[in-house]
């Protein structure tokens, strides 16, 4: 299974300017956000303790509702077995990339004064003395620079995740208004959100990690005071909200992080009750939500008519629909081959929305399957679904007339399974053209969707 680009391509459908020479490049992400924002929200999951297995609470929404959400949260977590299993959540998220999710990531991390591995008592809730605290924040001192290798613990799985063309939304110090935990409470120019600075220009200055998302978050408590703990524009790509004192965030609370926000995007970090599509319309400017397991398992407060509600509204944006809508533009429309190993298995069975049928062609190597879409239209992505006669090498062509054709992806070393390619394109056909088999057999396609 291979995802030919990446989710960058889908997000970017129109090109931005250049920045000006003292700002940071654009991220794709927040740029696919700040389109969706007032129409659209991508459903969220966050995946907590085990980090041995990083899907099981996006798992439990997929039992429920039939679909994934579009938005995976992850967590490089503190206990010694979920920090040795850290690379496992890391692999789940460039799975969950590559099926169409975004990615978020929290850490729950152990202070400076704490070896990489801590409890929760002992450890995420310690409270730092004052005198700690402002060795913490000055440069070169002992505990800044134990801090500074703390961050270095995830640079490698961070830089792995961008080098797959992952872009994570990271949501570093979160609730950093409220005191639970030893980077938290502390408001002021040298407080909680002086950390956060210090943290953001070590991994992106310093380490080079710029194509991340960075997410400002506070929890709902007095929102007179959030302000006091904003690191500024420079440091911020989300404005987030964790909400847990309110089950949704007060019309008070909305407009102060609006105003705060200055058009930046807008998202639910953590929630225990998934918002209602009455609830999202009714604040449209919520980006994402993301939903704890605890409280998503606890069927009074989410039923599961309720959740399925959710994800069934047309405001929500679930994993694979990040282009913001529209559906399989080849289901049913008319479709040609060269040639087929059969009469049971002709074209059309590629384009019937079927996984239970398939196109197979003849035992040879160069053949074609295409698609008329009926008029030319965006095409963002392709989903090739093979039997186990899948291609060694293939292309994808494109046309707007059926005479002429560009080549907008090859691939040269298939490997079967689900493949998703990610184009930026228009037209009216769609051709797959494989020339070199993987088995003694032809090409055999479940299903060929074009979206």
């Amino acid at each position: 299974m291979r995802t030919a680009m990446t989710l960058v391509a889908l997000l970017l459908t129109t090109l931005v300017p250049p920045a000006a020479a003292a700002a940071p490049p654009p991220i794709p992400v927040v740029d696919y956000l700040k389109r969706i924002t007032g129409t659209r929200t991508v459903t969220g999951m966050h995946n907590k303790e085990p980090n041995s297995d990083p899907a099981r609470h996006t798992a439990k929404v997929h039992a429920i509702t039939g679909v994934y959400p579009g938005l995976w949260g992850g967590d490089f977590l503190f206990a010694q077995d979920d920090v040795a299993h850290r690379q496992t959540m890391v692999d789940q998220a460039k799975t969950e990339w590559r099926n169409g999710s975004l990615v978020t990531l929290t850490w729950h991390v152990c202070p400076p004064t704490r070896p990489t591995s801590c409890g929760w008592d002992a450890g995420v809730n310690d409270d730092l003395t004052d005198a700690q605290w402002s060795q913490l924040v000055t440069d070169g001192t002992a505990l800044n620079n134990a801090w500074k290798a703390r961050l270095d613990e995830v640079v490698p799985f961070l830089r792995q995740l961008l080098d797959a063309g992952v872009q994570p939304l990271f949501r570093p110090l979160h609730e950093m208004n409220d005191g639970w935990s030893w980077w938290g409470g502390r408001p002021g120019a040298n407080g909680s959100r002086r950390l956060y600075q210090l943290t953001h220009d070590h991994l992106v200055r310093t380490r080079g990690l710029t194509g991340m998302a960075w997410v400002w978050n506070v929890k709902d408590l007095d929102p007179a005071g959030i302000a006091a703990y904003y690191p500024g524009p420079a440091y911020t790509d989300v404005v987030s909200l964790d909400a847990w004192n309110s089950f949704w965030p007060s019309a008070t609370y909305y407009d102060t992080l609006r105003s705060l926000a200055q058009g930046k995007p807008l998202a639910l970090a953590e929630v225990g009750r998934v918002p209602s599509p009455g609830e999202l319309a009714s604040q449209p400017e919520w980006a994402y939500f993301m939903a704890w397991p605890e409280f998503f398992d606890d069927k009074q407060l989410n039923p599961d008519s309720a959740v399925r509600a959710t994800y069934a509204s047309p405001r929500a944006v679930n994993q694979g629909q990040l282009t913001g809508g529209g559906g399989n533009l080849a289901l049913g429309r008319p479709s040609w081959s060269t040639a087929t190993e059969s009469a049971a298995h002709p074209s059309s069975h590629a384009f019937d929305g079927n996984p239970a049928t398939r196109w197979s062609s003849a035992f040879t190597d160069q053949h074609s399957l295409w698609v008329d879409l009926g008029s030319t239209k965006p095409v963002r992505r392709v989903r090739l679904d093979w039997e186990a006669a899948h291609a060694r090498q293939y292309q994808l062509q494109t046309s707007t007339d059926g005479t002429t054709w560009t080549t907008v992806h090859a691939d040269y070393a298939a490997d079967g399974g689900t493949d998703e390619i990610v184009l930026d394109t228009s037209a009216r056909y769609v051709k797959l053209y494989a020339f070199q088999r993987a088995t003694p057999y032809g090409y055999s396609l479940w299903e060929m969707s074009v979206y």
